[in-house]
């Protein structure tokens, strides 16, 4: 258990994190008939930053694939980004409802295989339509970030084609990525479930025990190495909602698969700071972002 002082801390970058107002997008995109199915896009922000054509970030969001957590929550994070010269992607996904709550009132973790549909419709879908919402933004460009539970979602999109054969979102080769910027990711859904990691998300994920062992290999991405594409990790030491161990999981299988996995670890920083436009740890973010970008 944490002690008084962590969890404190804890619990004041989380309230920094959504003290933000929502920043509404320049324009919205409907990927799929479902309301979930849309992606908000933000132009780059006039600014020292600003290119033309500009990096395109696709960002998808956290919350432990749970319903009550939305896209809303991270457009401060990708407003932050289109100041800082990028455009913006921000991918809403289906996540997991009321039914089937835990005894304790615990919504489910994600959708299966909805979760997983959505992201490959919505990163399938994507290029035509940047092209009609954002023209200034250069695809060739694209980083791909997410936070925790979207933080698993981008490692997972972009391990699409090493994917089992009869995978139905497998590809034929890999995305047009410059890389991916993983945010204290669950990485690694065996340790994530040792830890406990957000209710055991990842458990739910899956469908529960009859479901983990057989979908792992369709779903973790620490299973589904090498990729091939450029990876960083960010991690916060001090995050007690995603412990470092589940990223550093992932460095060490990837370097096993004789990949280089980035690791940044950020001293006295927990969870929510990597996301919060205010903290420190954002800007470290967005320069991770620009290093693959450009």
């Amino acid at each position: 258990m944490p002690d008084d002082a962590a969890a404190a801390r804890a619990a004041a970058e989380e309230e920094s994190a959504f003290s933000h107002s929502p920043v509404g997008p320049d324009t919205t995109a409907a990927y799929g008939d479902h309301p979930d199915q849309v992606i908000d896009f933000y132009a780059p922000r006039p600014g020292p930053h600003t290119a033309s054509p500009a990096p395109l970030v696709v960002v998808l969001h956290g919350g432990a694939w749970r319903a009550r957590y939305d896209r809303r929550h991270i457009t401060p994070f990708a407003d932050h980004l289109a100041r800082r010269g990028f455009a913006v992607a921000n991918v809403e996904y289906r996540r997991g409802g009321a039914e089937g709550a835990a005894a304790d009132g615990t919504p489910p973790a994600g959708r299966w295989p909805d979760t997983f549909d959505d992201v490959a419709a919505a990163l399938d879908a994507l290029p035509a339509l940047v092209r009609a919402a954002l023209p200034q933004a250069d695809p060739r460009r694209t980083v791909l970030t997410g936070h925790s539970a979207g933080g698993h979602l981008a490692l997972w999109a972009a391990a699409r084609h090493v994917l089992p054969a009869d995978a139905p979102w497998r590809t034929d080769g890999p995305a047009p990525l410059r890389g991916v910027v993983a945010l204290a990711p669950l990485a690694d859904f065996e340790v994530a479930e040792k830890l406990g990691v957000c209710e055991h998300a990842a458990l739910q994920l899956l469908g529960g025990q009859d479901g983990f062992a057989p979908r792992r290999p369709y779903a973790d991405p620490v299973l589904l190495l090498p990729t091939g594409i450029a990876t960083t990790l960010v991690q916060g030491r001090a995050d007690l909602v995603v412990p470092q161990q589940v990223a550093e999981s992932y460095a060490d299988a990837a370097a096993k698969a004789g990949e280089t996995a980035g690791l940044t670890l950020l001293e006295d920083v927990g969870h929510f700071p990597l996301i919060d436009p205010a903290a420190d740890a954002c800007a470290v973010v967005a320069e991770e972002i620009a290093q693959l970008a450009w």
